[in-house]
């Protein structure tokens, strides 16, 4: 809805505004008269007129409005009758208009952090607060990134469609961030009662998927779509029955999805020998989802993969999962050691997954005390109920 009304107005805040007078329509019309036969085209026609409505009331625009407003298509009149929006019932074409709100973020003028925090927030539905875990930063910050990121969308007047071939290689760096942090995203939930928002999955595969038929030879895009089908492929396998998360040595692979790894491991294969993170990461995925079990699984490529992806991506996490690799291959100590190296990281000091990482190898160390203690850290930096859950099922299994 705000993709497909940010293209009749090209200001976010004014689309923002009018999706969010539709909800408010809908919330105190439906109860009363029932809810439309098709309830998304109602409320993409009542979010228009809002804009519409906004658009005129501004002055300043009306010089503009021949320029920024095409003609109401067909059934677009009244949002109560049966049918409305006729020829987008189907709603064929928000996809489309999903990916030029993404390129229309992701323009070069702004940051490539800029482009990924906007993008996540308007066009993938992730809050505020999600989109500052996912940069490690605090929601303040994020927040201010955004509204100066949207005032400099206006103020450039940075044009509303997807751009031609020849312009996306300078975008294409941030559209693959953003879709790699949409699925990271909803893969596991930052906040919430459930590990998985599956809207937020599928839709950044929808747009993996729409970027690969767009630039079809380029490697990291390939590599992107691998690694999500590939990671993904698990989905079904990580909660158990009583609704426990289960890791990856204790998972069903049965349950593991093997038509999507397939078409995942083709896809990362054909992006090799390209080194860039999104086909290392696939490749160690790829690893994963070979091995026939845990025993069975070979650490020591995934430590080699691990450090050629330092090389091309050394961030925090990355070294943070190179040394748990190099704990499943070389030992806990070993592990242990390289994660206490990095104890003086900034970006991990708020990261729950670090406390976590070692407290499991204080545990194998038979160091109780403190892998309780690093699992009372963890827990107190992990808001995600599923995680809660499964890091105070440790903290019990120590106490006994």
């Amino acid at each position: 809805m705000l993709a497909a009304t940010v293209r009749l107005t090209r200001n976010l805040d004014l689309a923002e505004e009018a999706v969010q007078d539709a909800y408010e329509r809908a919330l105190s019309d439906w109860p009363r008269a029932g809810i439309p036969r098709n309830p998304a085209a109602w409320l993409t026609t009542v979010a228009h007129r809002r804009a519409l409505d906004l658009m005129r009331r501004e002055s300043a625009l009306q010089r503009r409005l021949p320029l920024l407003v095409a003609d109401d298509p067909p059934g677009l009149l009244d949002p109560t009758a049966e049918g409305a929006l006729g020829s987008l019932d189907s709603l064929d074409g928000i996809p489309d208009d999903r990916l030029r709100l993404v390129c229309t973020c992701c323009h070069p003028s702004l940051g490539v952090d800029t482009q990924v925090a906007l993008t996540l927030r308007l066009v993938c539905g992730v809050t505020t607060a999600e989109v500052a875990r996912a940069f490690l930063v605090s929601e303040p910050t994020m927040a201010a990134r955004i509204t100066r990121a949207k005032k400099k969308i206006a103020v450039a007047r940075i044009p509303y469609r997807v751009p031609a071939l020849r312009e996306l290689p300078d975008r294409l760096d941030a559209i693959c961030t953003v879709i790699h942090l949409l699925f990271t995203t909803g893969h596991t939930a930052p906040i919430g009662e459930t590990l998985l928002r599956n809207d937020l999955v599928e839709r950044s595969l929808q747009l993996a998927r729409m970027m690969h038929v767009l630039v079809p030879g380029d490697r990291a895009v390939t590599g992107l779509l691998a690694l999500i089908l590939l990671t993904d492929a698990r989905r079904d396998a990580r909660v158990g029955a009583d609704g426990r998360l289960l890791v990856l040595a204790d998972q069903d692979r049965t349950k593991w999805d093997r038509t999507a790894i397939a078409e995942g491991t083709a896809l990362a294969r054909a992006a090799l020998p390209s080194t860039d993170r999104y086909t290392l990461q696939a490749a160690i995925a790829a690893v994963h989802a070979e091995a026939e079990s845990w025993a069975g699984t070979d650490w020591r490529v995934i430590t080699v993969l691990y450090e050629r992806l330092l090389r091309e991506w050394p961030s925090p996490v990355v070294r943070l999962n190179h040394a748990i690799a190099v704990g499943f291959a070389a030992g806990p100590q070993r592990g242990l050691d390289l994660l206490d190296a990095l104890g003086g990281e900034p970006a991990l000091a708020g990261y729950g997954y670090f406390e976590a990482s070692r407290a499991a190898f204080l545990a194998a160390l038979d160091r109780t005390d403190e892998a309780k203690l690093a699992y009372e850290a963890a827990l107190l930096l992990t808001e995600n109920a599923v995680e809660r859950r499964f890091l105070l099922d440790k903290i019990a299994a120590l106490a006994d």
